[in-house]
């Protein structure tokens, strides 16, 4: 993956869209079919239809939290959004952004050895632009922080 598109204006904000569409739309569905189903099946007394529409929530509040991931960059560093953790890194901690062939979402490589996943860009449904955001967050993490002196 090569940096040769420009770096993006700060703030920008990175995100799996049409996943996170998808994982929401059917959330929503899922819990109004349920909760339909709960309150028309006249055989349920009103434990058993609290049970249903509790069951559609917690259906729905998994899928909200699979479609949380993002990665806001900003003049100071990025903060990383995943399904559920958040965490801030200035830009000098960030050495690399690398998303290869087959990875399931973008990995930055960080000043303390280690190497952390960014949820919010992945090219599972929408592999173009998953390329696009990890080269433009690999250009910005070269000209704001120490990437550009330790490429290999």
């Amino acid at each position: 993956m090569t940096t040769d598109a420009p770096a993006p204006v700060l703030p920008v904000t990175f995100r799996p869209g049409r996943t996170r569409a998808v994982l929401l739309t059917v959330g929503v569905t899922m819990f109004v079919v349920i909760t339909a189903v709960a309150l028309m099946l006249e055989r349920l007394n009103p434990g058993e239809r609290v049970s249903f529409v509790f069951t559609a929530a917690l259906f729905l509040g998994v899928l909200v939290m699979l479609s949380r991931p993002k990665v806001v960059a900003d003049d100071q560093g990025v903060t990383v959004v995943n399904i559920t953790r958040t965490r801030r890194l200035a830009w000098a901690e960030i050495l690399r952004v690398n998303l290869r062939p087959g990875d399931p979402w973008v990995f930055l490589d960080l000043s303390d050895g280690t190497s952390m996943p960014a949820l919010g860009i992945q090219p599972g449904v929408a592999k173009q632009a998953a390329i696009r955001d990890a080269r433009a967050l690999r250009a910005l993490a070269e000209s704001h922080g120490t990437g550009a002196e330790h490429r290999a």
